[in-house]
């Protein structure tokens, strides 16, 4: 079982050298009654290899004792953030852990600060388009466990996603049934892995019918960004407009008006108040799934990890009188 000596080996990489738990190797190298001597000279050898040196933050971590993750988002800004954070907080305090949080907007070198957060935690969660695929390709590679959220897969990483290409194409269908064939996406597809999602499915449903589709990435998806864009797509007058989250669709109908048809993403609590066409999405199980998926891995024996999964939350299209229909339906 050789392995390569690293300068800073971590408490999983001992734990996957020797074929043990990581609270085995914290009681091996406590000289615990609970380990065999077999198993101590075994866990002895290992963190000899690797040139391990076990810190406090290693024996808490193998111990159980203040543990913490870490969750890397894009932004902070916003309620779909904060509902996020949320069902994320919650379930990782229900495991006993308590959580760093980083937010990589505005950030000169957010792989650096990634890095540097990874070495400091139990597990890492990953959202969105933060850091690119080998920067967690490279975190998970030290056997520190890793989920993706929201976000394209990474080989041998867990990820959890809310449905957005089928439950897209449902939503612009749904326009198209109504007679618009002039239709405007408004958000930036290569920003975010949902967004493009959702501009592909509506591409999808377009793609079949005589219908236009014209693409406004604007320039956030916070409702300034909404506001902003509404000179632009008022200037070609579409028949409705489907926007990549609630924000964007309630800043454009503060400054369009009520009479242009507009759909949003994630249903938040304004957006009902508003009577805004969108897609309900479950933000805070998002958060929460995260949460239990990473405490699961930190819990395994590296030795004993179960392939990568996979899961995608459903979404549904909700009805409302921004799109012309005055009474809620749910498809």
């Amino acid at each position: 079982m050789a392995m390569k000596a690293l300068s800073k080996a971590t408490i999983y990489q001992v734990a996957q050298l020797a074929g043990v738990s990581i609270a085995t190797v914290s009681r091996a190298l406590r000289d615990s009654d609970l380990v065999t001597p077999e198993t101590r000279e075994r866990v002895r050898a290992a963190a000899e290899q690797l040139r391990f040196t076990p810190s406090g933050s290693a024996r808490s971590l193998a111990e159980g004792r203040h543990a913490a993750n870490g969750i890397v988002f894009p932004d902070l800004v916003g309620p779909y953030y904060a509902e996020v954070v949320l069902g994320y907080e919650a379930a990782a305090a229900a495991s006993g852990s308590s959580v760093l949080i980083l937010a990589t907007n505005g950030r000169r070198d957010p792989a650096a600060a990634v890095k540097e957060l990874a070495g400091r935690v139990d597990g890492l969660t990953v959202m969105g388009r933060t850091v690119d695929d080998d920067v967690v390709a490279g975190i998970a590679s030290t056997g520190l466990p890793v989920v993706l959220l929201a976000r394209d897969p990474v080989d041998g990483v867990d990820t959890v996603r809310a449905g957005n290409t089928s439950t897209a194409r449902a939503l612009a269908e749904h326009l198209l049934e109504h007679g618009h064939r002039d239709i405007t996406f408004l958000g930036d597809p290569d920003d975010s892995p949902d967004v493009a999602g959702r501009y592909e499915g509506v591409k999808a449903a377009l793609k079949t019918r005589r219908a236009r589709l014209t693409l406004v990435r604007g320039n956030g998806l916070d409702l300034d960004s909404g506001e902003a864009a509404a000179g632009d797509i008022m200037r070609t007058r579409p028949d409705a407009v489907i926007c990549a989250n609630d924000e964007l669709a309630l800043g454009l109908r503060l400054a369009a008006g009520e009479d242009l048809a507009v759909t949003g993403w994630d249903d938040l609590l304004a957006a009902r108040f508003a009577g805004l066409t969108t897609v309900r999405q479950p933000m805070r199980e998002l958060g929460a799934t995260a949460a239990r998926w990473l405490h699961r891995r930190i819990s395994e024996p590296p030795n004993q990890r179960a392939a990568a999964r996979r899961r995608i939350l459903a979404t549904e299209v909700v009805i409302r009188r921004s799109c012309g229909v005055h009474e809620e339906v749910h498809r």
